[in-house]
């Protein structure tokens, strides 16, 4: 049997390479939102940090953040080919659900978005839940176990930040992260998430154990 039944992947930095291109509308947010834009050679900076860390560090408002997702989700619908998923990406998800291993996507980015990316490989996910807020998702991985009908310690939720690992903790499942995504692999370490791959080939051999 699988080491888990139910594997829950964040989208953006876990499965889809769009790093590069938040960077490309970030600074022209910052100067709709009024918040500080990021300097050159900053982003790298950025990535040791946590949500709330980059929050303070920018100067964004709160009171603005839902509007600001809201913009995000706008810009990407609208970036079209600009982001791709990450190479083995989809055979990953395909020898994942060929185990018996159910695939679910929690993520702030829409339903839409999330399956032009995908392509066909959105055959193999079984639950989308999507459009979560920064620090929603925890709520979000209860609904989905409980509509796939799995135990909390047959789940993992795999991302590729520091507020994916919390999130997993407050749901109550095991967290695994991506070293190849937003943030870096040092930063997530530091977290001490359960598991934590460095490509999908690690990812696919420990949960399918």
């Amino acid at each position: 049997m699988p080491a888990f039944s139910l594997a829950i992947f964040d989208y953006d930095g876990t499965l889809a390479d769009s790093f590069p291109w938040f960077c490309s509308v970030l600074n022209q947010t910052a100067r709709q939102f009024g918040f500080r834009e990021v300097a050159q050679g900053e982003a790298d900076e950025l990535r040791e940090l946590d949500s709330r860390q980059i929050i303070a560090r920018l100067g964004v408002p709160l009171w603005k953040m839902p509007a600001i997702a809201l913009h995000m989700r706008k810009l990407s619908a609208e970036a079209g080919d600009a982001v791709a998923l990450f190479p083995d990406a989809e055979q990953m998800l395909a020898s994942l659900a060929a185990s018996g291993v159910a695939v679910a996507i929690v993520s702030s980015n829409s339903e839409a978005v999330i399956r032009r990316t995908l392509g066909r490989a959105a055959a193999h996910i079984s639950h989308f839940s999507c459009g979560a807020s920064l620090w929603g998702k925890s709520a979000k991985f209860k609904t989905v176990i409980r509509q796939a009908g799995v135990e909390r310690q047959q789940t993992i939720a795999i991302g590729d930040e520091i507020r994916d690992i919390d999130a997993a903790r407050r749901a109550g499942i095991a967290s695994g992260a991506v070293t190849f995504g937003y943030n870096t692999g040092e930063s997530l370490r530091a977290r001490g998430p359960d598991l934590i791959f460095d490509d999908y080939g690690q990812l696919l051999a420990t949960l399918t154990a």
